[in-house]
């Protein structure tokens, strides 16, 4: 079946170019879908291309095995780079046959079986005449007068074109890791953000003030960089450091990290000329549930003296005092920011507030730098973006356990100093280790010289 869908690929592509570029009203194709499930599957039909230089865009319909499942979406590409998805947020699952058409009406359809409608561009009645690919990768529905009527850059997926704009309409999303979890890049009045997304909560772990109190109507990639408007004045923006101009922007679906890609014509492939987040630990999710990611850039876990790893048991729905402990830890902060908080708290009542709270995982105490016993308190569904931190600083971070779970370790003052040892013992042990091992290597040494010049001729 493979070599079946490579067959198809280049059929299309030279049929492709022996025609116009543009596909009109009354077009359709078909991929087929193999009867069983292939793990690793990939059927790809290019519809369109654009006429530039290598890397240039292309359009396609493409069959993914997936979940033990089979995805059908329409897709544009630069180069290798899947830049635009029709199955970005919600994919589009089939059997037997992916049909990508343009009825007479003017609708852009993905069908499946029975006919079987997964996704559409909503234009039918709109006077749409024909599908065509831009020099800039957008995909474009136009009437007879070449008016734009759907077009891929008012709906982004997890990249962002040169050209193309955002406002605060419009975000950078990346595929969900799981039914809940997924990134998001947002425009807002007065920053530019990253975000970690999570059911009904969001937090925030990067983020871009533009100087100037003025407020951001939509930004734009240029050659240069991310540029920042207020009506059509350009008055900051996130510069690119290559000495190519840039391609695109995109927000990493596996990190949540965000970069500017320029391509190397020596190279012959895409490279980052900015990154937003430039150490492991700043990444949300650069360790599991539970872990701390330490100052070496390695995931150590937070009740290592309780289990052999960082997994924990359901919390989901668990609190109050009868259910539930909150656990100090001291020299770590979360990298997340909650939008969640109780201002002019004390501590422990902080830590209340998420005991008593069912959907709270964690907290964050913050110290004020002029009152004690009063700081602002941060309120987390999750136990995720941990970091080390030098010691002194104003943070606490609490974390709510099953009760019972700090067995003989007394109070707070007693915990915390068994969490600092427990930080420090993945890059602690390397240390000695090594250290260790090269000074019996010279004691050895030395009394193995010893013995010699002690050994008669």
């Amino acid at each position: 079946m493979k070599i079946y869908v490579f067959v198809l690929l280049i059929n299309l592509l030279v049929h492709q170019a022996l025609s116009e570029s543009d596909i009109h009203i009354g077009y359709r194709v078909t991929l087929a879908i193999p009867t069983a499930y292939t793990k690793g599957f990939l059927g790809r039909a290019f519809l369109m291309e654009t006429e530039q230089t290598v890397p240039h865009f292309r359009a396609a319909i493409s069959v993914e095995a997936v979940d033990e499942k089979y995805s059908c979406s329409l897709d544009v590409f630069l180069g290798g780079v899947r830049v635009w998805s029709s199955g970005h947020l919600s994919r589009f699952y089939t059997t037997e046959k992916c049909v990508l058409e343009l009825t007479d009406s003017g609708d852009l359809r993905l069908k499946g079986q029975k006919e079987f409608v997964g996704w559409r561009s909503g234009t039918s009645g709109q006077g749409v005449k024909r599908l065509n690919l831009l020099r800039t990768g957008n995909l474009v529905l136009v009437d007879a007068l070449d008016f734009i009527k759907w077009q891929t850059f008012n709906f982004p997926t997890d990249v962002m074109l040169w050209g193309q704009r955002l406002s605060s309409q419009t975000r950078l999303t990346s595929f969900p890791l799981n039914s809940t979890l997924f990134y998001s890049l947002e425009i807002q009045n007065d920053k530019i953000a990253l975000y970690l997304n999570f059911g009904k909560w969001k937090y925030s772990y990067w983020e871009y003030q533009p100087s100037g109190k003025q407020n951001i109507t939509f930004v734009q990639l240029t050659s240069n960089g991310l540029e920042i408007f207020n009506g059509e004045h350009r008055f900051d923006q996130i510069r690119s450091t290559g000495p190519e101009p840039l391609r695109f922007m995109a927000l990493e679906n596996s990190t949540g990290n965000l970069r500017l890609y320029h391509y190397s014509e020596e190279k012959e492939k895409f490279e980052a000329s900015y990154q937003a987040l430039n150490h492991t630990c700043d990444l949300p999710l650069a360790c599991k549930p539970y872990g701390i990611c330490t100052t070496s850039g390695s995931c150590s876990c937070i009740r290592l003296m309780l289990q052999s790893d960082c997994s924990n048991e359901n919390l989901e729905g668990l609190c109050g005092k009868s259910q539930a402990e909150m656990l100090e830890l001291q020299g770590v902060i979360s990298v997340l920011r909650s939008v969640s908080y109780k201002a002019n708290v004390g501590k422990e009542e902080c830590a209340d507030f998420c005991l008593d709270d069912c959907s709270c995982g964690a907290a964050q105490y913050v110290e004020d730098e002029d009152e004690r016993n009063s700081g602002d308190c941060f309120l987390y569904k999750i136990a995720r973006g941990i970091r080390q931190v030098e010691k002194g600083n104003r943070n606490t971070y609490i974390v709510k356990v099953a009760k019972g779970t700090n067995h003989g370790h007394g109070k707070n003052s007693g915990l915390k100093k068994w969490i600092i040892v427990v930080v420090g013992v993945v890059d602690g042990l390397i240390i000695v280790l090594v250290l260790g091992g090269v000074g019996y290597y010279v004691i050895w040494k030395r009394r193995k010289n010893s013995a010699s010049r002690g050994r008669p001729t």
